[in-house]
């Protein structure tokens, strides 16, 4: 399982597929704020004057040399919610990205945020 503590040393290695596909860069990680776990990551995709951060799921995810394999197919990651390469997730936002990959989604007791960068 890919730790929240490498990014240093996985940030611009690529992301692939279960086919081995890349999809493209690892750009951070966000951990579930529950239990300080990594929970997704998020990957740099499409052209230099169009590069957005879509989120990925990190349930299964696989560390290769020079690589992170992820679970779901190239496909399905590049049409996730996104935001730009220098945004921040909004906080209403969190939800939509678990609904896309049909995760079940519920904020902290007290209403906080699920996800937490880092």
């Amino acid at each position: 399982m890919f730790e929240a503590g490498d990014i240093r040393e996985w940030r611009g290695h690529d992301v692939v597929d279960a086919d081995h596909h890349k999809i493209g860069t690892l750009e951070s990680v966000y951990v579930d704020t529950a239990t300080d776990r990594p929970s997704f990551a998020t990957v740099t995709v499409g052209l230099p004057t169009r590069r957005r951060l879509v989120f990925v799921p990190l349930a299964d995810a696989r560390v290769g040399p020079g690589h992170l394999q992820v679970a779901w197919p190239r496909s399905r990651v590049k049409k996730a919610p996104a935001i730009g390469t220098d945004g921040v997730l909004p906080a209403e936002d969190e939800a939509a990205i678990f609904a896309h990959y049909e995760l079940d989604y519920a904020p902290g007791a007290g209403g906080e945020r699920r996800l937490a960068r880092r």
